[in-house]
């Protein structure tokens, strides 16, 4: 992520922009983008395919025996990394929405990491790790990948560093992933990171660099060191294309979800999926998924702070990640740390921006009455950034038989003790 210096002249016209001087003075925004087209055209823009999503799924059924043995919360499952969603009655009476239904999309309970970043930064590792074995002649394909719980694997991976910059989710799943295979495992934390993340991380034996700068310098930081050592391999969750199939997976299982409840989304039944938005590589990916499982039927609606709105004012301004937030004047300050990016992802940004139905941004002060009532309400544990795609499902309430999804990103793993803090805000 390297900054960049926007002319001055170029700037102050985006300023004059009623939306960016909107944006600029932290007011809730709401923007329907005008970049939408049909998926069939959209796609053109990613440059990955239904068959790479497949490819990742694939992937990911190989570990999970695995996974089962390694982390027995998901052996339950299988090994198989994956959320519940719930139909949200009380909350959604307390929204008076009366023409579509409410559901919440429960990443928050997903297993060894708790947030919507267990699918991609799990994935990113397994697929480095599985390239690692494959290329040294210690694993094939169609063997039995419960064997990667082996001193003989963990003493080979050990010759190698995995490192990631992150504001705390993504660095928990890399992390936490990464040493128990058996890499020498660094994560690299912004100031926004939570010091119950750092805590966790630091009991599973990784490594956590500190910055008092935001997610930018720790990813600049993690990077270069990375990049020194012959062995080390970075994550980059602005570019990485194996995190973002690892998140599109979601979407496919979504659907096999929906057919087993015999909910059926059509022309007639859309879907509207709201999704709290950082540097935009977890809510991207997803986003992917769902309009390959989906397609037009489906709406996929980016959530935001007010103080760090980096992906709508990349898309909207055609700029992507040539302009910051603190560009226009933001500090990038927010309690939803898992949001708290300054410049968003050009990958995403260009790869999604006309896939992408309508933006929006949300105070602090909404996230935190958000987080109350849904525990109130559902009984539901969530991180204030989770708390952000609640807020968008007023912008389509009068859509008829809409069927509205919450993104839940984050939150079962926080300690009960910070979760009651947040609460008593």
């Amino acid at each position: 992520m390297v900054a960049q210096t926007l002319d001055h002249l170029k700037l102050q016209a985006l300023k004059n922009d009623p939306l960016i001087a909107q944006l600029s003075q932290a007011q809730p925004v709401f923007w329907r983008s005008d970049k939408l087209a049909p998926f069939a055209e959209a796609i053109e823009d990613v440059g990955l395919t239904l068959a790479d999503v497949e490819e990742a799924e694939a992937r990911l059924q190989r570990f999970a025996p695995y996974l089962a043995q390694v982390f027995p919360e998901t052996a339950a499952t299988g090994g198989i990394i994956e959320s519940q969603f719930y139909h949200t009655e009380k909350l959604q009476q307390a929204m008076s929405l009366t023409k579509g239904e409410l559901y919440i999309k429960a990443d928050n309970e997903l297993p060894i990491s708790g947030s919507i970043k267990a699918r991609g930064g799990i994935y990113e590792v397994l697929q480095y790790a599985e390239k690692l074995a494959v290329e040294h002649g210690l694993i094939q394909e169609d063997k039995d990948y419960s064997q990667f719980d082996s001193d003989k694997f963990r003493a080979f991976f050990s010759k190698y560093k995995v490192a990631v910059g992150s504001t705390g989710n993504l660095g928990l799943s890399i992390g936490i992933m990464s040493a128990k295979l058996g890499f020498k495992a660094q994560v690299h934390m912004s100031a926004d990171a939570k010091q119950w993340k750092k805590d966790k991380l630091r009991a599973s034996g990784v490594e956590v660099f500190e910055y008092e700068g935001d997610y930018g310098e720790a990813v600049e930081k993690g990077r270069k060191l990375s990049e020194a050592d012959s062995y080390g391999y970075f994550v980059d969750d602005e570019n990485s294309k194996h995190l973002f199939v690892g998140y599109a997976v979601a979407g496919l299982r979504l659907q096999r979800q929906f057919e087993q409840a015999d909910i059926h989304i059509n022309a007639e039944r859309p879907l509207y999926v709201y999704l709290p938005c950082g540097v935009g590589g977890g809510p991207g990916g997803v986003a992917f998924g769902l309009k390959l499982a989906f397609g037009d039927h489906v709406h996929c609606v980016f959530a935001e702070p007010v103080q760090s709105p980096c992906m709508l004012l990349g898309i909207y301004s055609g700029l992507q990640d040539k302009i910051s937030v603190q560009d226009i004047g933001l500090s990038n300050h927010t309690i939803a740390d898992g949001l708290a990016v300054g410049r968003a992802s050009g990958f995403v940004g260009k790869a999604m921006q006309r896939s992408l139905t309508a933006f929006y941004t949300v105070e602090d002060e909404q996230l935190y009455q958000l987080l109350r009532q849904v525990h109130e309400l559902e009984g539901l544990k969530l991180e204030p950034s989770a708390c952000a795609g609640i807020a968008g499902v007023p912008y389509f309430a009068e859509v008829e038989n809409a069927l509205h999804l919450v993104w839940a990103t984050g939150g079962n793993m926080m300690p009960d003790e910070v979760f009651a803090e947040l609460l008593a805000q």
